[in-house]
């Protein structure tokens, strides 16, 4: 199953969520890849404990020899020349590189944008793949988009997010329609819910009102999210008894209750 974790706004938690559902399907004894498409890097940090190197092989790298195939003729080797091994087992990552800024306007105008989805549906040996993207719907995102099987949304829990959501859920409409017939929103994750608070609550409340595909695993906030981040290690490995850790198994259960 391939799924991509997406959202146009920025610090929602699509990396934190991306490493930690990935982490436990790892642990639940399925080969599972992330592929990090988010020039930042952090989700290859929070899996490999550092940035990578220009001698590294990454997302960049195939992008690269995605050009170098047509302008030049060559073989392109695919994904499988890209993919690191974690200290964790079952858990494989294809790391980002600042690369992949430059690299975006040449993929555009050469039409380069089924490239990973074409290279995803020959890479074999993987059970589950996680996509992390870029807060922003550009060729990466889209990339993904069309490469993915299910979409994940994160939603943090403020007026301005909730509007960009419908944004968002139209976006992804339309890269179905025109793109990938195949692609379902699975489901909308509230990240940093306080349901204390009255006015999460209420949000949320709403947007389950009007028949948005809210999932009901929800996660709280916790510094524990931060310290799993400075010791790169997922709060299944980090926390494995915490109240959090708990709350992403039962949203990995959630969705794959089907």
């Amino acid at each position: 199953m391939r799924r991509v974790i997406f959202n146009q706004k920025g610090g929602v938690g699509k990396s934190t969520i991306t490493c930690n559902l990935a982490a436990i399907s790892a642990i639940e004894g399925k080969r599972t890849l992330v592929i990090d498409l988010d020039v930042q890097g952090n989700s290859t940090q929070y899996l490999l404990g550092h940035k990578v190197s220009e001698s590294d092989k990454t997302i960049a790298l195939f992008f690269k020899d995605c050009l170098s195939l047509s302008l030049f003729g060559g073989s392109n080797t695919g994904l499988d020349a890209v993919i690191h091994e974690t200290p964790f087992p079952n858990l494989f990552v294809i790391p980002s590189h600042p690369d992949l800024e430059p690299l975006q306007g040449r993929l555009e105008s050469r039409f380069k944008i089924f490239k990973l989805k074409e290279a995803l549906e020959k890479l074999e040996g993987f059970d589950a793949i996680y996509m992390d993207t870029p807060p922003v719907l550009n060729f990466y995102s889209q990339s993904a988009l069309i490469a993915a099987e299910k979409c994940l949304i994160p939603f943090d829990c403020d007026t301005f997010a909730r509007e960009a959501l419908y944004t968002l859920l139209q976006t992804v409409a339309e890269v179905k329609a025109d793109h990938n017939q195949n692609l379902q929103i699975e489901g909308i994750i509230v990240n940093q819910f306080q349901k204390q608070a009255n006015l999460p609550r209420l949000l949320v409340d709403e947007l389950i009102a009007e028949g948005l595909p809210v999932l009901a695993a929800m996660i709280s906030p916790s510094i524990k999210v931060r310290e799993s981040h400075t010791v790169s290690q997922p709060l299944v490995h980090y926390v494995p008894n915490h109240k959090l850790s708990d709350e992403y198994r039962a949203l990995y259960a959630e969705i794959h209750n089907d």
